[in-house]
C-alpha cells in the first residue's frame, strides 16, 4: 500500500520535482510543480504525524535492507513535529512567492529559483526524516549548498558576498560534523542512530568520544547559528530575496535545533551528552549572551531585515536554553517555541518583503508613513511583532511562559528575569519600525505608495492569524512539544 511508503514520499516526491522544474523551463509552471509538490508534502506530514500520536514511532528500511545494515527513515513524535513546521511554512510560502519572485528575481531564473528551493526544501525533510547520522550529513550539504545558491540570487551586490560567507562557515560547520560522525563511527562501527545510542555507552568513556561530542556540537552551533557562531546569518538574511529570507529564518535554523537534540538526547542521551562536564551550564551561558547581546545589536540596526536577523539569533537563544535546562518542560519549551518562532518570523518578513516589493528598500527611515498608504501589511507587522514581544495571546507569550515555567520550576529564577529583560529589548527593536511606519510623515515629494497584493497579504495574514490562535489555544502545540520531550528525555508519557 502507498501509505506504508509515506516517510520515502516525504523525501522522493521533493526531490524529484526539482529536475521536473529544471526541465520545463517556464517559472509559471515551475511554480506551479513546486506548489502542488508542496500540499503533497504537507499531507504525507499530516500523515505521518496522526499515525506516530496514534501507533507511536515508525521505521522504515529503504530498499527493504533493514537497519543498522540498511538506511532507515525513522518518524516519531520529535521529528515529526519538525516536518508539520517545515511543509506547513513551505506551503505559505510558495503562495507567497509567485508574486514576490516575480518582483525581485530575472524572469529567466524562475525555473532555476524553483529547482533549487525544491532541493533546499528536500534537504530540510531528509534532516529531519532520516535515522541516519551520515544521511543527516548528506541533507545537510544538499539544504545548505541550495541555500547558498537561493541567497545569492539576491538584488543587491552584497547577496553574493552573503552567500559566499556563509559558504565557508557552513562548509566549516559540515566538516566539524562530520567528523564528529566519523569518530563516532570509528569506535562503534554503526551509523544508525538507535544503535549508535545502544553501543555508545560501551565507550562513551573514551577521549574519542568526547572529541566527537564536542565536533558535532560545533558543527551544528554553526548551523544554527548559535552564539557566538552566528556569523554568517544577519547578512545572509539581509541581502537574500525576501521569499528566501522568510523560508530559512521560518525553517533552517530550526532543523539544525532539532539535529542538536537528536545527538545529545537520542544518541548520547541526557546523561552522556550532559555528563561530559559543565555541557547544561555552558549551553545557559551562550543562551543567555545570544538572548541579550542579539537583542541589543537590534536596537540600533538600520536596516529592519537585519533588525530581524539579530532577533532571530536572539531567539534562537531562547531555544538553546531550554535545551540547557535538560528536563522535559525546558524541552518542551524548545520545541514549542521552534513551531512558534516559525509563525512569528515567517509573518515578519513576508511583510517586510511586501513593502520591499513597493519601495524598493526596508530600511526603517525608509518605512517612515507606510502605516496609512500600506494599512494591511503594516498592521501585519504589527500582529507579528506583538508575538515576537511576547503579548498575551500571542504564540510568544506561549513561547516564554512555557520556558518561564521550566527555569522556575528548576528554581533558576535569574533566568526568569534575563528573559524578561529580553522581552523589554524585543519591545525597543519592534517599537523602532512601528515608530516609523506609524508615527513618522512620508518624505516630502515621495510617491504614493499602494497595498501589497493579496497573493502576499494572504498567507501573511494566515500566519499572522495562527499567531493569535495559537497564542489564545495551545493545547495542540504544548501537547506535542511535551510527548517529544518526554521521548528525547527517556520519560514514558
Amino acid at each position: 500500500m502507498i501509505g506504508d511508503h509515506l516517510p520515502a514520499l516525504q523525501i522522493v516526491i521533493p526531490l524529484l520535482s526539482a529536475p521536473i522544474c529544471l526541465l520545463v523551463r517556464r517559472g509559471a509552471a515551475s511554480w506551479a510543480v513546486a506548489t502542488a509538490v508542496s500540499w503533497v508534502s504537507f499531507a504525507i506530514t499530516v500523515a505521518l504525524l496522526v499515525a506516530v500520536l496514534d501507533n507511536g514511532p515508525i521505521s522504515y528500511a529503504l530498499g527493504g535492507w533493514a537497519p543498522p545494515i540498511g538506511i532507515e527513515y525513522r518518524v516519531d513524535a520529535v521529528n515529526a513535529f519538525v516536518l508539520l513546521i517545515v511543509s506547513a511554512i513551505n506551503v505559505l510560502v510558495l503562495y507567497y512567492a509567485r508574486t514576490s519572485v516575480t518582483a525581485e528575481i530575472e524572469a529567466e531564473r524562475h525555473y532555476l529559483f524553483y529547482a533549487v528551493y525544491q532541493l533546499n526544501l528536500t534537504g530540510l525533510l531528509g534532516i529531519a526524516i532520516t535515522g541516519d547520522a551520515f544521511n543527516v550529513f548528506v541533507f545537510l550539504e544538499i539544504s545548505s549548498l541550495s541555500s547558498y545558491v537561493l541567497i545569492s540570487l539576491g538584488k543587491d551586490r552584497r547577496a553574493l558576498t552573503a552567500a559566499f560567507r556563509y559558504l565557508i562557515l557552513g562548509t566549516i560547520g559540515a566538516t566539524f560534523f562530520v567528523i564528529g560522525v566519523g569518530l563516532l563511527y570509528a569506535m562503534t562501527g554503526t551509523l544508525n542512530m538507535a544503535d549508535l545510542a545502544t553501543r555508545l555507552p560501551a565507550v562513551v568513556g573514551t577521549r574519542t568520544i568526547l572529541v566527537g561530542f564536542a565536533f558535532i556540537a560545533i558543527g551544528i552551533g554553526l548551523k544554527a547559528a548559535i552564539f557566538p557562531l552566528h556569523q554568517w546569518l544577519p547578512n545572509a538574511y539581509c541581502y537574500a530575496p525576501s521569499v528566501v529570507t522568510t523560508f530559512l529564518a521560518a525553517t533552517a535554523t530550526k532543523v539544525s535545533i532539532y539535529v542538536l537534540l537528536r545527538f545529545f538526547f537520542t544518541i548520547f542521551g541526557p546523561e552522556t551528552a550532559f555528563g561530559f562536564g559543565p555541557t547544561g551550564a555552558a549551553l545557559i551561558v551562550v543562551a543567555v549572551l545570544g538572548m541579550l547581546s542579539a537583542s541589543t545589536v537590534a536596537l540600533f540596526e538600520a536596516d529592519a531585515k537585519r533588525l530581524l536577523a539579530y532577533s532571530s539569533v536572539a531567539q534562537i537563544g531562547y531555544m538553546v536554553l531550554g535545551i540547557g535546562l535538560a528536563t522535559v518542560a525546558g524541552l518542551t519549551a524548545t520545541l514549542v517555541h521552534m513551531f512558534n518562532h516559525a509563525l512569528i518570523k515567517g509573518a515578519l518578513f513576508m511583510a517586510l518583503g511586501a513593502v520591499f516589493m513597493r519601495i524598493g528598500s526596508v530600511r526603517v527611515d525608509d518605512l517612515a508613513g507606510l502605516g496609512k498608504e500600506m494599512p494591511w501589511t503594516m498592521a501585519a507587522f504589527v500582529g507579528g511583532g506583538l508575538s515576537l514581544i511576547g503579548v498575551p495571546l500571542t504564540t510568544g507569550f506561549v513561547s516564554k511562559w512555557v520556558l518561564v515555567d521550566a527555569v522556575l520550576t528548576g528554581g533558576q529564577w535569574y533566568l526568569a528575569a534575563v528573559i524578561l529583560f529580553a522581552s523589554l529589548l524585543a519591545i525597543g527593536y519592534v517599537w523602532r519600525v512601528v515608530e516609523a511606519a506609524y508615527f513618522q510623515p512620508r518624505p516630502e515629494g515621495a510617491p504614493t505608495v499602494s497595498e501589497a497584493p493579496l497573493s502576499m497579504l494572504l498567507p501573511t495574514w494566515l500566519l499572522v492569524a495562527a499567531n493569535i490562535y495559537f497564542g489564545i489555544d495551545s493545547s495542540l502545540t504544548i501537547g506535542i512539544a511535551r510527548r517529544a520531550a518526554e521521548a528525547l528525555i527517556g520519560v514514558s508519557p
